[in-house]
């Protein structure tokens, strides 16, 4: 644009010139030329359409879907790449190419990060690459523990969701009300919303014919704040008991060692690593009492998967897993005390035991659905340049 060009343009026009140069966002195309005063709306776009002009607010072009979606994931079963490969095939069945990389693979990506048609969607350390990107979602998991994490990432956690609020136009989301509530009042920290997570397609798929239901089954990593190894002394009580069950335990982690120890060599009991997703879930078909002791589970998508194969949960009462299925607390899902006591958990596992498997449906947590809650989060974002050019409008209007 030349000299004389800028010289013949409104002011409000130059700002937004300004703005579209300064955040790299189109919003004004190539058929969107002009300004216009339109009632309750002082300034807003005039596109060209068929031949005419048809003013459009700012806010609707806002909600320009993404092009293309990067996710950043991790190495935890049950975890952040659980819900990044679920997430990831949401968009894609929503017609939006999507690829799940590790927070340096991201970071290797400048041209990407940089590109507001690209929305990045970031989890655990690569939230500080907020700062670096346009179009972004942090997310927060959970809430930090000292004995999983270090008092090193316990305080780099809650710093980095503050850092996600201080950055212009990123957006920081909780996956559970529970996990919103606790890290907002603890560390004061602003959300933008709560959106659930996801459960691979593979889970969405109801048992066709009533298995034979004989383990009790835990997936997830064998580390100490799993709790397993609270857990599985009052278990092996009721493999004692039950001559017909068995117990599985699926993953892997530092704590295998001293659970194999734990165990004793029980003839029931079986490791079975890292098995794929088809291999878990044919074992979730033949569980009938799914175990958990994290008792600061952020939303825990194992209890998802559970729950649709037909398994009866027992899990901690407290946590954002208690919001998947309120009303099925009591039947579907057994509540074990936060102190984990070997009679009491055993206790609650003999009636689990005696409950009827049904599987819930899970059609609202589907990727596509899951998806879908953050495009509309999306849709809700506002980029730095406009903002600006939203204050000195107001500005300007108000003289």
């Amino acid at each position: 644009m030349n000299r004389g060009t800028l010289q013949g343009l409104l002011p409000q026009e130059r700002v937004c010139r300004r703005v579209r140069r300064k955040v790299g966002y189109c919003h004004l195309r190539k058929d969107a030329v002009k300004i216009n005063h339109v009632a309750d709306e002082p300034k807003a776009w005039q596109q060209r359409q068929g031949g005419t002009f048809k003013p459009v607010n700012i806010s609707q072009t806002e909600k320009i879907p993404p092009k293309r979606v990067l996710i950043t994931g991790g190495h935890e079963i049950g975890g952040v790449d659980s819900f990044a490969q679920a997430l990831a095939g949401g968009f894609q069945d929503l017609g939006i190419p999507a690829e799940v990389l590790t927070p340096g693979q991201l970071l290797r990506r400048w041209r990407a990060l940089r590109d507001p048609d690209v929305l990045k969607i970031l989890s655990t350390t690569a939230v500080f690459a907020a700062p670096l990107a346009r179009r972004v979602i942090c997310i927060a998991h959970g809430i930090p523990s000292v004995e999983a994490q270090g008092w090193s990432r316990v305080f780099g956690v809650p710093f980095s969701y503050k850092y996600a609020n201080a950055v212009p136009g990123a957006q920081l989301v909780a996956v559970s009300h529970y996990t919103a509530a606790h890290i907002g009042s603890i560390f004061n920290v602003r959300f933008d919303g709560v959106v659930l997570n996801p459960i691979k397609s593979i889970y969405l798929e109801s048992p066709e014919a009533a298995p034979d239901r004989c383990y009790v089954t835990f997936v997830g990593r064998l580390v100490a704040l799993k709790n397993l190894h609270r857990l599985l002394p009052a278990v092996l009580d009721l493999l004692e008991e039950i001559p017909w069950l068995r117990a599985c335990i699926i993953g892997d982690g530092p704590q295998r060692s001293e659970l194999v120890a734990i165990a004793g060599g029980h003839e029931r009991l079986e490791f079975r690593g890292n098995p794929d997703d088809r291999t878990v879930r044919e074992y979730l078909r033949r569980t009938k009492v799914f175990i958990s002791g994290n008792t600061t589970e952020g939303l825990g998508i194992t209890f998802l998967e559970a729950l649709s194969q037909g398994c009866v949960v027992a899990m901690p009462a407290c946590g954002g897993g208690l919001e998947l299925a309120l009303e099925r607390i009591g039947h579907g899902i057994q509540l074990l005390p936060i102190s984990l006591d070997r009679g009491e958990v055993l206790s609650i596992l003999r009636r689990a035991v005696q409950l009827e498997c049904v599987p819930m449906p899970v059609g609202a947590y589907s990727p596509r659905a899951v998806a879908a809650a953050y495009l509309e989060v999306d849709s809700r974002r506002e980029m730095p340049g406009i903002r600006k050019w939203r204050q000195s409008s107001a500005s300007l209007s108000e003289r």
